[in-house]
């Protein structure tokens, strides 16, 4: 059992180490117990986070009931929703802050595990960063999904039904009070976004990857049963630190394919290829475009959830999980079995006997709603290094699209464009500058997106950025493109008119206008001026930033 706190707290050389413990109300049994943290993302104002103060009071007990001694700390937690437009700048940039905060309290203390709690889209990623560079034993607790509204009428209604509402209301389609009554019930109390965001889909990557509790990426916020996971969780991680199972165990090559295949299979977020490749450089493993791409291709989509579909994440736990996924794929032999989990069995033991609950919800395998997976890389002249699309959120009459480029310089001018009247039917919105370096930041897209689809153009117009997209976009939304426009990526010469292709099937994105006038533009672009966001920390990550193909991570 490799406790190394005790190099902190034992002999004469750890008298001042417990002398500041025991000020903190730890006693003399405590001190001789496995130091194990409970990495905290708890805030007061955000619905994923606000309940996790409790969520931690039942891990420490759990770690208490093992023989362990529980240590809690905070680290900071975003939310995209309240950050869109200019606070989204600096969200992503969070992500990499949250690894290094947690990353450096855990090696500072020298703690002997850890449980990290945490819920939303950059929380969830950043602290499976940290897990894989600390290597100490590790387990996960995600703190659950908002329960979703049902209407009197019947319909359910989850929080991407928020910015949706927004375009209708803007095109005329929606009065004030119908759209005031979506925003006052959607979202109805504690919890993840209860649609097949970037949080979902990372909540249940880390279920696939077997760092916490069967079942607890679709678990209600608000259910007793999530208390009981916590417990659990808690009781297990001491477990942990005494067999010494340290974290790379749960990141190996295996592990993160069986993740990928899972998200792909119901249509998750974009944003996984940002996470996971980040999470896997971790371990030395490269997790590129075209690995995901032959994932992608190979893996069938069994689910479409909310805003895809309306479903919510609610109806995919009912209908058995990630674990059902994860047996559907193993029975057309798509799953790594011998991956491993904290639970002490491998996931081929986990989810042998599982299988979907509720076709109509979760497909099986052997029925799939369509051969590939949820997501689709597109390469060309207008994407050299690739880009990303949500395949599985896009209608089939707009997976092939040509249609003259309307461009735009940020996030504020289209979103001035489509509420000012001036987008039309078979228009190509190129949004540019929204990169990790020129965002800077690379901010999410998603209410453009969103009011893209609510003024009923979701069908007839596309839109082309180097920024990303929420994982509850639907619809021809194009992001991730690389190089970016603030590198001299082709984006950054397109001008109004220029006819760009799409061909999801054939994996394509072009600008239809021949390589000398590309060339010559490019001899004639200047970058633009640094944003006025450059300033403070973001005018170093800027610097330290890889572009979105190698996950936006920080090259330190």
């Amino acid at each position: 059992m490799n406790i190394r706190s005790r190099n902190v707290l034992e002999g004469v050389g750890g008298t001042y180490a417990r002398a500041l413990y025991r000020a903190s109300g730890f006693t003399e049994d405590d001190l001789h117990r496995p130091v194990v943290a409970v990495a905290n993302s708890w805030n007061d104002f955000e619905p994923g986070h606000i309940h996790l103060r409790e969520v931690g009071a039942a891990v420490k007990e759990g770690i208490r009931q093992a023989g362990g001694m529980a240590v809690e700390f905070n680290t900071v937690a975003p939310c995209d929703g309240i950050a869109q437009g200019k606070g989204m700048h600096y969200v992503l940039p969070l992500r990499d802050i949250i690894a290094a905060s947690v990353e450096l309290m855990v090696h500072a203390h020298q703690f002997d595990g850890m449980v990290c709690l945490c819920t939303c889209d950059k929380i969830v990623p950043g602290m499976l960063i940290a897990a894989a560079r600390c290597n100490i034993p590790a387990i996960f607790v995600t703190g659950g999904l908002m329960p979703p509204y049902r209407a009197p009428g019947g319909d359910v209604r989850v929080t991407s039904d928020v910015k949706e509402a927004m375009g209708a209301y803007k095109a005329g389609k929606m009065d004030a009070q119908a759209l005031k009554d979506i925003e006052t019930t959607a979202c109805t109390t504690c919890g993840g976004c209860n649609m097949m965001g970037t949080a979902s889909t990372m909540c249940s990557v880390t279920e696939a990857l077997g760092l916490s509790t069967p079942g607890n990426a679709t678990l209600d916020a608000t259910s007793p049963a999530l208390r009981e996971t916590a417990l659990a969780a808690g009781r297990r991680a001491v477990q942990l630190v005494r067999e010494g199972f340290a974290a790379r165990n749960c990141f190996a090559r295996a592990s993160l394919e069986n993740a990928a295949r899972m998200a792909l299979a119901i249509g998750g977020s974009t944003n996984l290829l940002l996470h996971l490749p980040a999470i896997a450089a971790e371990v030395g493993i490269t997790l590129d475009l075209d690995w995901f791409d032959h994932l992608s291709n190979t893996t069938p989509l069994l689910g479409r959830f909310k805003p895809a579909s309306k479903y919510s994440v609610t109806d995919f736990g009912d209908a058995g999980g990630v674990a059902a996924v994860l047996g559907e794929l193993m029975r057309v032999d798509l799953l790594r079995g011998e991956a491993q989990t904290v639970w002490g069995y491998t996931v081929g033991e986990w989810v042998r006997e599982e299988r979907t609950r509720r076709p109509e919800v979760l497909a099986p395998a052997s029925h799939p709603l369509e051969p590939q997976g949820g997501i689709a890389i597109l390469r060309g002249t207008l994407a050299p290094a690739g880009a990303v699309v949500k395949r599985s959120g896009v209608e089939p009459g707009m997976r092939v699209h040509t249609g003259p480029a309307r461009v735009c310089e940020s996030e504020e001018e289209v979103r001035d464009r489509l509420t000012g009247g001036q987008v039309k039917a078979g228009d190509v919105l190129v949004i540019r500058y929204e990169g990790p370096i020129g965002g800077p930041g690379m901010r999410e897209l998603s209410i453009p997106a969103a009011l893209l689809v609510g003024m009923g153009l979701g069908e007839s117009v596309a839109m082309v950025t180097d920024g990303r997209y929420s994982g509850a976009t639907r619809g021809p939304c194009i992001g991730h493109v690389c190089p970016e426009a603030a590198a001299g990526g082709p984006l950054a010469v397109v001008q109004d008119g220029d006819l760009i292709h799409i061909d999801i099937p054939r994996g394509r994105l072009d600008l239809l206008v021949s390589d000398a006038e590309i060339q010559r533009r490019r001899a004639a672009w200047h970058p633009p001026a640094p944003k006025e966001e450059h300033r403070g920390f973001l005018s170093l990550y800027t610097k330290m930033v890889r572009g979105a193909d190698e996950g936006a991570r920080w090259q330190l």
